[in-house]
């Protein structure tokens, strides 16, 4: 078992005064390690959009370290990774996608470029 003192040098002396989002990182920070393989499922869930981007920095640290990542997400952020093999298991069989064509990107980038129309249109089902 991990003293506290090993615990504080690890995740800071009061990790609960850091945003939720702001201790996930710090998480990933603190465990990920230079060759280490990490199958991850929705990491973005806790996290806002900037720290989505500051997750992005960490792992291409990391793949710098030669870490590997196998990634299972929504997010337009972390689908934009620089030179990420995506692929839909939306269909079968399972096939790479490109960035532009997946439905996440397509619906946040049209819902971005005009919220009212999506509005209207829900505002106008209920």
């Amino acid at each position: 078992m991990a003293s506290l003192h090993e615990m504080e040098r690890r995740y800071g002396r009061d990790p609960d005064a850091r945003s939720h989002g702001q201790a996930f990182i710090n998480l990933f920070q603190q465990r990920f390690v230079p060759g280490g393989l990490y199958l991850l499922d929705e990491p973005e869930a806790p996290l806002s959009p900037q720290n989505q981007i500051g997750l992005l920095a960490v792992l291409l640290e990391m793949v710098e370290q030669d870490a590997q990542f196998v990634i299972a997400t929504h997010s337009p952020i972390l689908l934009a990774f620089p030179g990420a093999v995506i692929y839909s298991f939306d269909h079968v069989p399972v096939a790479a996608v490109a960035y532009g064509d997946l439905d996440h990107v397509t619906l946040t980038r049209d819902f971005l470029n005009d919220p009212s129309a999506f509005l209207r249109r829900l505002s106008q089902e209920a």
